[in-house]
């Protein structure tokens, strides 16, 4: 006989008790969701305060994917004797994931990138601060510096390359650098938007006639500005270390410490170089110190930069140092966020992947082995780019062979299984650094089974991570919807809307602003657009 429903007498069947638990539970589940994701209980329109003093701190790790978190997080359980279950601090702060394309390209480049995030638009691959018809689009970097806040920006490579640039500058194509050195320091239409600028990148500064400069004109602008005491420049690491860690900093700041990039981690000579996180906490405690009897507080951009040549190189002991040093740098970030009176934010995410980077490699034919060697990295003790120099610069034929196995591949890389073909391919290439450090790098990924796509970026999707020390702040980054919060999966460009909407400003009132800003290359310059590798580089 077919059972009826139980009855409560109210004309409603009764519900049993595992069935009435289960029902709590399940509220109390969805309950906790919609707290946590924000998009019900929360209100999606929540908008910036505009008399709360706010520093944004805009975090750019330029090439890294999630694979480069794997790799480097097992390669740091693998040294440090830590256990599988140990995270970087970066993971403890993931919030979501941004898709990356740009206006010409579902593979974008550093600049459209960096673009996205400073003026929230899509442009083309190359495009510096300006929108798809090469029109200048105001940042929000400018925005916050012509409401009163001080601005900076921190890097490991050229000040005048594609992700400092896209916040500070306009320019039709990343290549023009002699002209964002110029706008840089102040012009262009807005004046001096930046207070603070720590990186290397003399060259761009500097002509060709003098040491490390690369200028096509004879300016010498870092001779102009220390003329004319427009700007406190500091050029090494023992004029750094003055600054005392940022509580001897007079503002604005132009620290060029390297004549290019400055090296990778893994080659980085402490007493000649300072470390990434050395730099941040330097512009941290300086641009605090600055503001605070303000009522307007800061907007710091750093980046990460050569995590994005260790990609373009396929060079893996690279990358993980790269990664660990930027985790570094995060923690005096959060550091600093924690121990602030201030509201303040920080957001974290990439431009693109870069690489192709895959934690895993088939060696042969047959089945793979899933197998991951970190030992290998641990070993290497120098980057590709590094060795390739190093080899291309020894000079005694008589000795070369075993200057090159014994001190290089035995001593610089841990390397004693190498080959014959090997050894051979080395001495084809020891004249072409260029290549030579492809050569390297592919043995050290070999023998760590560590695979790679392309030497270019990659359409991946990166990942967002955020601190926050402000309710107002974090009940905002907790939304999902687009162009609301930066909770789950976002257009790159959310970024950029994001930190207008929590500071409550108007990019378009800066875009009437420097619609003049000269931007064009000029027709000596123009011939570089055809076969120009840099431009569709980094």
């Amino acid at each position: 006989m077919e059972k009826l429903p139980l009855s409560t007498g109210r004309g409603h069947p009764r519900k049993s008790p595992a069935r009435r638990t289960m029902e709590v539970l399940l509220l109390v589940v969805l309950g906790v969701l919609t707290i946590i994701s924000g998009t019900r209980l929360i209100s999606p329109t929540i908008v910036a305060s505009p008399k709360s003093k706010t520093n944004v701190i805009m975090m750019v790790t330029d090439g890294m994917g999630p694979a480069s978190l794997s790799l480097t997080r097992s390669f740091r359980q693998y040294r440090d004797k830590l256990p599988i279950d140990d995270t970087l601090l970066l993971d403890k702060y993931l919030i979501g994931s941004s898709r990356t394309r740009s206006s010409s390209s579902l593979v974008t480049d550093s600049a459209a990138g960096a673009t996205a995030f400073s003026c929230g638009l899509k442009s083309y691959n190359g495009a510096i601060g300006v929108d798809p018809s090469k029109n200048p689009c105001g940042t929000i970097l400018e925005a916050l510096k012509l409401e009163g806040y001080l601005t900076g920006l921190v890097v490991t490579t050229l000040i005048t390359d594609a992700t400092p640039a896209a916040f500070s500058t306009h320019v039709d194509y990343r290549f023009q650098e002699d002209l964002i050195a110029e706008q840089q320091l102040g012009e262009y239409p807005l004046g001096r938007t930046l207070d603070l600028m720590i990186g290397g990148g003399r060259c761009h500064y500097l002509p060709t006639s003098e040491e490390d400069g690369c200028r096509t004109d004879s300016r010498n602008l870092i001779e102009e500005v220390q003329k004319n005491g427009s700007w406190n420049y500091v050029g090494n690491r023992k004029e750094f270390d003055q600054l005392d860690g940022g509580n001897n900093v007079s503002l604005p700041l132009l620290a060029l410490l390297a004549p290019r990039d400055i090296p990778f981690d893994i080659d980085r000579d402490s007493k000649e170089h300072p470390s990434l996180a050395e730099q941040v906490k330097t512009a941290l405690t300086a641009l605090s110190k600055a503001t605070e009897n303000s009522d307007k507080g800061f907007f710091l951009m750093i980046e990460g930069s050569l995590i994005d040549h260790a990609g373009h190189m396929n060079d893996p002991a690279a990358q993980v140092r790269e990664v660990l040093a930027y985790d570094e740098a995060f923690a005096e970030v959060i550091k600093f966020i924690d121990n602030s009176d201030t509201e303040t934010i920080a957001i974290s995410t990439s431009d693109h992947e870069t690489g192709g980077l895959v934690t895993a490699r088939q060696v042969s034919p047959t089945y793979p082995d899933y197998l991951w060697y970190p030992g290998v990295l641990l070993n290497c003790t120098h980057s590709g780019e590094y060795l390739a120099n190093k080899i291309t610069n020894f000079k005694d034929a008589h000795s070369f062979e075993s200057f090159l196995i014994k001190e290089v591949l035995e001593g610089d890389m841990g390397i004693y299984d190498y080959t014959n073909e090997e050894v051979s391919l080395i001495k084809q290439s020891a004249n072409n650094p260029a290549n030579l450090l492809y050569v390297l790098n592919n043995m050290i990924s070999l023998r760590s089974q560590t695979g790679w796509t392309t030497h270019g970026h990659s359409a991946v999707d990166v990942n967002i991570y955020a601190h926050t020390n402000s309710e107002r702040i974090r009940r905002q980054l907790l939304q999902s919807q687009p162009y609301s919060g930066l909770l789950g999966n976002h257009e790159n460009i959310e970024i950029g809307a994001f930190m207008q909407k929590i500071t409550n400003v108007d990019l378009k009132k800066v875009t009437e602003l420097i619609k003049d800003t000269k931007h064009s290359p000029s027709a000596q310059s123009e011939v570089r657009l055809k076969g120009d590798l840099h431009a569709n580089s980094y």
